[in-house]
């Protein structure tokens, strides 16, 4: 009796389960899976020219540019090469500098480059409110001689009077 409950509800889960798994976004698997023309074009828009052009390694359009052509002739080695991305990477930042990678990693000192720029924001924000509400709340001066300040009512009847006495 127990063994047929146990059939019946390993069937009824296995029912439960689709025949194919969701499909994993694209930046969850692995980029080295494509042919290598995929893997080059990849690696090559994450990095940058060492040229000074300060732009992105596969799109330096600079005329005679003296580091983007053996770049792209190591990638693509690199890239023909049954090597991860990631090792790929290593070794350009190792030979080149971590100024030749396009977006700053995710560990270390180089998650401020993320934080920081919303932090600042957030700082910005805060300065503004601080300073609108000093504005705001700010004390009447003191007048000398015990004036009282004029109202806009009153300004008004002031120029009012003012015109008739002038025929304006």
């Amino acid at each position: 009796m127990k063994n047929s409950n146990l059939k019946s509800k390993l069937a009824r889960r296995r029912k439960q389960i689709p025949a194919h798994p969701p499909a994993l976004p694209r930046r969850l698997l692995p980029s080295r899976a494509g042919d290598p023309a995929t893997r080059f074009n990849e690696i090559g828009h994450q990095m940058m020219c060492i040229c000074g052009c300060n732009q992105i390694l596969l799109e330096c359009n600079h005329v005679g540019c003296p580091a983007s052509d053996g770049m792209r002739n190591e990638l693509m080695d690199r890239s023909n090469a049954e090597t991860r991305d990631s090792l790929s990477k290593q070794g350009f930042v190792q030979k080149y500098g971590p100024t030749v990678l396009a977006a700053p990693t995710n560990r270390g000192f180089d998650r401020a480059a993320y934080i920081i720029p919303f932090a600042a924001l957030f700082f910005g924000f805060g300065l503004i409110v601080l300073v609108i509400r000093a504005w705001k709340n700010r004390p009447t001066p003191a007048i000398a001689d015990g004036l009282r300040p004029v109202r806009v009512a009153e300004l008004e009847q002031f120029r009012d009077q003012a015109r008739k006495e002038t025929d304006l």
